[in-house]
């Protein structure tokens, strides 16, 4: 029996405030789909993630390996970046969410300095770094997003070395407050620190659904464990490479600016994408629809 695959419905909303892709953009979208349908994996099963962890993968959900992943990615407009470890999403027909998860190897990060967090600092350098974003994404005709504000503030956890934060996107130029606010998008961001470096998990949702999808995120969390060796408390200060930047880096400044740690636009999913799941068909194809007009 094949497993349950995943198909990606695309349907493109029409809306004069956002920009048609064009031709080689849909057909990289639509290459990229047949490939992440072809490689997807379904739970309950073990994701190894490199030579680091390993990710109990849920029942009910399904994993798009690295290289998929990251196309895929690609072609909705989103910098890729480093580290892809692949993306997690779920088969259920009414879910409109996915999470991205990557590997940075940055070295023994030190979390003394979350003591001293400044949260609208942390928040000024994260706009930056979508605006650094919105470049590719104009070289595109994709539309450009900006940060709104904190859904979640930063939170660390120093028994078990994981750090949780969260923001609200929206349309660059939307109204900031308004009876679509809860249609705006919502990175729910996850760490785990790690002996040589960090996993970042980051769930994209809408911000109307946050406290219902937000144990999606806090689960793969706790499904995710480093191999021996490569845990944070395994760290060697004679031998281990420490990391030039502290815990805040993780929430603005270096990562915001250097790694695209927003790189991610829920607004891009709720305007031109539903993420559905089908089962296979008797011949284990799957249909893939793409960027099939609203009436």
């Amino acid at each position: 029996m094949k497993p349950i695959l995943l198909a990606l419905c695309m349907a493109m909303a029409s809306s004069s405030g956002w920009a048609q892709p064009n031709a080689a953009a849909q057909a990289e979208m639509q290459a990229a789909m047949d490939a992440a349908n072809k490689a997807s994996v379904s739970g309950p099963a073990d994701i190894k993630l490199v030579d680091q962890a390993m990710l109990k993968l849920p029942d009910g959900l399904v994993y798009i390996p690295a290289a998929e992943a990251g196309r895929l990615l690609s072609a909705m407009g989103n910098r890729v970046g480093e580290g892809v470890l692949g993306v997690v999403v779920s088969p259920a027909a009414d879910a409109n969410w996915f999470v991205v998860m990557r590997f940075y190897k940055s070295g023994y990060i030190k979390d003394d300095d979350a003591r001293e967090w400044k949260t609208e600092e942390l928040l000024s350098n994260l706009k930056e770094g979508t605006e650094e974003g919105n470049k590719e994404r104009r070289s595109r005709g994709i539309s450009e997003i900006e940060v709104v504000g904190w859904v979640e503030a930063p939170k660390y956890d120093a028994g078990t070395h994981r750090l949780v934060w969260s923001l609200e996107s929206k349309e660059k130029g939307a109204p900031a407050r308004g009876e679509q606010a809860g249609d705006r998008g919502v990175n729910y961001n996850t760490y785990a620190l790690g002996r040589d470096g960090y996993i970042s998990m980051n769930l994209v949702t809408a911000l109307k659904k946050i406290d219902a999808e937000r144990p999606v995120a806090n689960q793969l969390l706790a499904a995710l464990q480093y191999n021996g060796g490569k845990r944070y408390t395994d760290f060697d200060s004679a031998t281990d490479h420490v990391a030039e930047f502290g815990l805040a880096a993780l929430i603005g400044g270096v990562a915001a600016k250097k790694l695209g740690l927003f790189a991610l636009a829920f607004a891009f999913l709720a305007k031109f994408a539903k993420v559905i799941g089908i089962a296979a068909i008797a011949s284990g194809a799957v249909a893939v629809k793409f960027f099939r007009r609203k009436a």
